[in-house]
């Protein structure tokens, strides 16, 4: 069977609008004023290193989901060095023993969402998800009205993971 092809050169226009002109710098970025503030529940940073730094999800999916970080504004792991990248898995590694000590959860997720396209919402600063899971955890709410249910605030997950590296040194 032939693929048949539809032309839509019409929305290169748009595409290449959609594309462009995000996050090209670090001027404005979240994240990397994040890597410099203090170490607290206004910030949400939980733990950070020379070259690394973890933070409460600021929309989380679920109780106790962190973000990953490399102190640099790079937006794609292939622009780490060698000693970034093995601070970044380090400081994943770390966070999900952490989450694993605060939450006991049946399973996790880890990923990353690279650029726009993969879903980031802040793509030009590379960040992974590190996202406690247990059988059952989703229910009607998210699919039927676009909504998640988090039983504690930003406050209490922040106070559980600085309990639980403290036990991880």
């Amino acid at each position: 069977m032939a693929l048949e092809r539809l032309d839509a050169s019409w929305r290169q226009r748009y595409v290449e609008q959609a594309t462009t002109g995000h996050d090209a710098d670090d001027s404005s970025c979240i994240f990397c004023a994040l890597a410099e503030a203090p170490m607290d529940a206004a910030s949400g940073v939980v733990d950070r290193d020379a070259s690394s730094f973890v933070v409460l999800n600021a929309f989380p999916y679920g109780s106790g989901h962190v973000l990953v970080l490399p102190r640099r504004h790079v937006a794609g792991i292939e622009e780490l060095d060698e000693p970034e990248s093995a601070a970044l898995w380090r400081a994943t590694t770390r966070a999900l023993r952490a989450v694993t000590i605060a939450y006991r959860p049946d399973g996790a997720n880890l990923g990353a969402n690279l650029g726009r396209a993969g879903g980031a919402g802040i793509p030009g600063h590379l960040h992974l998800h590190v996202l406690p899971r247990w059988g059952g955890d989703t229910n009607f709410m998210t699919s039927v009205a676009e909504t998640r249910v988090l039983p504690e605030s930003l406050a209490v997950t922040f106070a559980k993971l600085r309990g639980a590296y403290g036990g991880l040194d």
